[in-house]
């Protein structure tokens, strides 16, 4: 088993629990797994309605929270003011005679890095996707476009602790009077794992619970379906040294990218 790494960032990302259609279209805080398979499956040019959820079971997936972001609603309405051929379609195939409104929530100028472990064959095969993607990768939502660099690495052994001590952090480090931004000593990153990790330390790495509601069970675009899992959060302090201002940071990802490329 080995793993890669994702760094998801962007203006704007969305990851919604909800596998039905609401007038309030909601995020989860951290990217979920059936938007990280549902991420996988585009790559590969696997169809919604192809999809098979249990041909990505045995991922395992640990998110790094860099900056959890800004969360913001956006009051969205389609179809107003059009015929009712011309206003937004229903599951059923039929059309709605009214605009459809809905409150869209996002969160603004988040990143997360996410460790994705599996057995080398289905490692490979995501790597080369993902570098060549079939269909274009986005944060939860087409609108919502990822930055680059986006797969920093291929091949690694041990992704979760390439997390905690080699790939930088993406943040803003706090500035100075002067208006320079200053590095800091100690970080404190929030981790979330499958399963709790075996070595934390619970005075300096308090664990809690958290119940989502993202195991995919069906991609069918008129019959989306998920269950629910459990999460462990772990907070960790993270050396300074993998803190970096905003200006060098992409400069020091992309030469780690580079080094990993030309090794």
């Amino acid at each position: 088993m080995s793993g890669l790494l994702l760094r998801l960032a962007g203006p704007l990302q969305s990851w919604g629990e909800r596998s039905v259609f609401t007038p309030v279209r909601d995020t989860a805080p951290f990217p979920t797994r059936s938007a990280l398979i549902g991420m996988f499956a585009a790559a590969e040019g696997i169809g919604r309605d192809e999809a098979d959820p249990d041909h990505y079971r045995d991922l395992r997936l640990t998110v790094r929270v860099d900056r959890p972001g800004l969360r913001i609603v956006d009051y969205h309405t389609v179809g107003g003011g059009f015929p009712k051929d011309r206003t937004a379609a229903t599951s059923g195939g039929s059309n709605k005679g009214a605009a459809v409104i809905t409150r869209r929530h996002y969160l603004s100028d988040a990143v997360f890095v996410v460790a994705v472990t599996a057995a080398d064959e289905t490692l490979t095969r995501l790597a080369d996707a993902l570098s060549r993607p079939h269909w274009a990768p986005y944060l939860g939502r087409r609108s919502c476009v990822p930055d680059e660099p986006f797969l920093l690495r291929r091949h690694v052994d041990d992704p979760e602790e390439e997390l905690r001590a080699r790939v930088p952090l993406s943040r803003t480090a706090p500035r100075g009077k002067d208006g320079n931004t200053q590095e800091t000593g100690t970080i404190t990153v929030e981790f979330l794992h499958e399963q709790p990790p075996g070595d934390a330390n619970e005075e300096t790495a308090p664990a809690d619970v958290i119940d989502v509601n993202d195991m995919p069970v069906s991609f069918a675009q008129h019959n989306r379906s998920h269950t629910g899992r459990r999460l462990h959060r772990t907070l960790l302090p993270v050396p300074g040294s993998l803190a970096g201002s905003p200006e060098t940071l992409m400069q020091r990802l992309i030469d780690y990218v580079r080094l990993e490329e030309s090794a």
